[in-house]
Parts: C-alpha cells; sequence; structure tokens
C-alpha cells in the first residue's frame, strides 16, 4: 500500500469529504485562470497527506464545521447547497477563527504546491530551492523593506 492509500485511512470518508467540499470553499476552481480548485482529486491527496501530521487538530476542526452545518440545517457540510456552504463557512470563521485558519493554511499550503496552479502563475514547477531564482546583482533597493522593518529583538 502507498503512502497515499495509508493516508486515506487515517480519515474517515465522511471527513475526507467534508474536507474537499471546505477545500473548494477556500480556493475554488477558475476556469478564466485555466486552475483546479482546492478540491481537485491531486490536491485534495496532498492535504490529506499533509493534515497527517496535524490528525487530531484536523479532525476536530472538520467535526466543528460539521456541527455548525448540523445545527443549522440538520445535514453535514457536503449535503449543503452552495449558498448555505458559504454561509455555514463563514459562521465557522466567526466561531472557530483558529480551527478555521488551521484548515485553510492547510490547504492553500498544499494548492499552491501544485505544479499546474505554480505554472499558471509563471513561476518554476519545481522547490525554490537548491536551483534559488535569479536577483539583479547591485539593486540594494531590495532590501528596503527589510531596513525599514522594527528589529524582530529587544534590546537587553
Amino acid at each position: 500500500m502507498s503512502e497515499r492509500d495509508d493516508t486515506e485511512t487515517d480519515f474517515t470518508a465522511a471527513e475526507r469529504e467534508t474536507l474537499g467540499a471546505i477545500a473548494g470553499q477556500v480556493v475554488p476552481a477558475s476556469a478564466g485562470h485555466g486552475v483546479p480548485g482546492a478540491d481537485d482529486a491531486l490536491i485534495r491527496s496532498d492535504i490529506l497527506a499533509t493534515a497527517r501530521r496535524q490528525h487530531a487538530r484536523v479532525r476536530d476542526a472538520l467535526a466543528k464545521l460539521d456541527a455548525l452545518a448540523r445545527e443549522e440545517s440538520e445535514m453535514d457540510f457536503t449535503a449543503l447547497d452552495p449558498v448555505a456552504r458559504e454561509r455555514v463557512a463563514g459562521r465557522f470563521r466567526e466561531a472557530h477563527g483558529p480551527a478555521a485558519r488551521l484548515l485553510a493554511a492547510l490547504v492553500v499550503q498544499c494548492y499552491y504546491r501544485d505544479g499546474r496552479v505554480m505554472r499558471s502563475l509563471g513561476m518554476a514547477d519545481r522547490a525554490p530551492f537548491p536551483e534559488g531564482f535569479e536577483v539583479p546583482q547591485g539593486d540594494w533597493s531590495l532590501l528596503d523593506p527589510v531596513r525599514a522593518r522594527p528589529p524582530l529583538y529587544r534590546e537587553t
């Protein structure tokens, strides 16, 4: 069994469906830009594999999301129509901010690792290192935002 198949067993089928549904809410597909939504099968598989590291927290967040959906309509989040999903997602962000931010960060992190998405942004479909990116030599103005920032340490 591959690592991806093992990951699928970490979450119940209902949790996988809920995670896919909320991923599609966070980043919907865009025909205009030619990119899939975060609920795309490949991206969703990456989300599940990455979520494995925070399994308990992700399961808790998904349970809270489904509880809000059942509270509103007596249905799971995945059974809601798009308008109701958006409404429940908004209530989820308000009522459970840290859980909502966890799911959003997880979705966005995996979405922007997808090669199709990176290519649509005009970026190389690879990790930034070890090859790095070309930076104009001698352009010290690139450091201006860093110089303008207050110190990240405190004086002792």
